[in-house]
């Protein structure tokens, strides 16, 4: 019985110590960085490098260089213009219909859109009524889509259609 314990505590003590990190192995010294009693002048003066570095700063400048054109004198130097096309442009209709109440309609279309007066809606209003559809204006197809869906947002829904220009 004495035995096993022994060799139990044994066994323990060589586990732990197996695993176990001992500070005394390693210990940082300090350094002095100040004075002290014996030193009155302010300790030693801070060591110049023996080695001496040369530094050496080396400035090139660029020069233009004329590239020669070779060309004939007859030959005229054509230079490439771009063509811009004109981005397409779409009709906003206004729909008649004898639901609408002409106030609301000319207010909803001089707030959605910017270059319309409220006398140009009044007469927008009017010629749809009696035609059955009239041309608010002409816009850029994204601006043409964007106040077709406000008017139709509005309450009471006014209707309106997008148009190409050209048909």
């Amino acid at each position: 019985m004495r035995q096993s314990i022994l060799v139990l505590l044994l066994a323990y003590l060589t586990t732990t110590l197996a695993f176990t990190s001992f500070p005394t192995a390693f210990r940082p010294t300090s350094t002095r960085l100040h004075a002290g009693e014996s030193d009155k002048e302010g300790g030693a003066a801070i060591a110049k490098p023996k080695v001496g570095v040369k530094i050496d700063t080396v400035t090139t400048q660029k020069s233009k260089q004329v590239q020669k054109r070779k060309s004939k004198g007859s030959d005229p130097i054509s230079r490439r213009e771009d063509d811009f096309e004109d981005a397409p442009m779409f009709k906003v209709l206004l729909i008649g219909d004898e639901s609408y109440d002409q106030a609301h309609v000319v207010e909803r279309m001089c707030e959605i859109m910017e270059d319309m007066d409220e006398n140009h809606a009044a007469t927008v209003y009017k010629q749809a009524q009696q035609g059955g559809a009239a041309m608010c204006g002409k816009y850029p197809l994204e601006h043409a889509e964007m106040y077709k869906e406000q008017l139709v947002r509005s309450d009471p829904m006014i209707y309106s259609d997008v148009e190409e220009e050209n048909k």
